[in-house]
């Protein structure tokens, strides 16, 4: 594996870039899941990101970390996306997703995510960037 592909599967926050209906940018940082070459990130249809995902498939991301030379390093690039709405691969990939962040998935905040979670943007990537200092 990849320097890059082991580090977007260790880190917790990537930021989403999507267009809103006026081609405004709509930036927001999200959990998320790396496997096989794509992200997946667990939303609700009604969401600003899953709108403009429906609307115009180009997205763009960043995952970084550090502020201080030696220790920055960090992976950008663009991608397309679309919205999965099927209920059973919502839920197998929403699982997957909220065992990165909790350490069961029985707790109060981890089942109100995951009844929110009714579809997952599946971004793949058509592009990277790869930055360290």
């Amino acid at each position: 594996m990849s320097k890059r592909d082991e580090f977007l599967r260790e880190q917790k926050i990537l930021r989403l870039a999507t267009l809103g209906k006026n081609k405004v940018p709509h930036i927001v940082p999200v959990w998320y899941r790396y496997s096989t070459k794509r992200f997946h990130i667990g939303t609700n249809t009604k969401t600003q990101k899953a709108r403009n995902v429906k609307r115009n498939r180009h997205v763009s991301f960043c995952v970084d970390v550090g502020v201080n030379a030696p220790g920055i390093y960090g992976v950008m690039g663009q991608g397309t996306a679309e919205l999965i709405s099927e209920k059973r691969r919502v839920r197998t990939i929403a699982k997957k997703i909220l065992a990165r962040y909790y350490k069961t998935p029985d707790t109060r905040a981890a089942r109100e995510l995951l009844d929110d979670t009714d579809c997952i943007i599946e971004i793949t990537p058509t592009k990277f960037s790869v930055w360290n200092y």
